[in-house]
């Protein structure tokens, strides 16, 4: 489910069955590397936007949260604080999406899952190789989502 308002008619509805929250981390550069940032953001948006269309009726996609690059510590404390929110409206597992490599060195301190994947070019490809792309990507992070819902149902 989306974060739009048909979507969110059909959460309300079926909460008990929605019990993870996607949320894509997206950079912002507004200096040298700014196509970069630009890659990076739309991958994990589509990427994200992928694996909501795939766990629907499990999962709702959460808008992306921007942030200034090298300002990735800043954000820390929103990412706890949205950890603690989701949690207390049953969205007991929460996947942070991200191309940024930098999350990698603070995934101990956010506190939810981090899904580090680096961003392809999409750019370049035409609609069937995008498509495929991140098929691919997706199908790898499925088994990810399903090992983390399992160690949950077993604890």
């Amino acid at each position: 489910m989306k974060w739009v308002p048909a979507d969110i008619e059909m959460y309300l509805q079926a909460a008990e069955y929605v019990d993870t929250a996607i949320i894509p981390l997206l950079p912002i550069d507004l200096e040298d590397g700014m196509k970069d940032s630009a890659t990076k953001t739309e991958f994990a948006t589509l990427l994200s936007g992928f694996l909501e269309r795939q766990f629907r009726g499990r999962v709702i996609l959460m808008p992306g949260i921007p942030y200034q690059k090298g300002m990735e510590d800043n954000v820390l404390p929103q990412l706890e604080e949205w950890n603690k929110s989701l949690g207390k409206v049953s969205l007991r597992h929460v996947f942070f999406i991200t191309s940024d490599l930098a999350w990698k060195q603070r995934e101990d301190k956010i506190g939810g899952n981090l899904l580090w994947v680096p961003s392809l070019p999409l750019q370049q490809m035409d609609e069937r190789s995008k498509t495929a792309a991140l098929e691919d990507q997706a199908a790898q992070l499925m088994s990810l989502f399903a090992q983390k819902w399992e160690e949950s149902d077993t604890v």
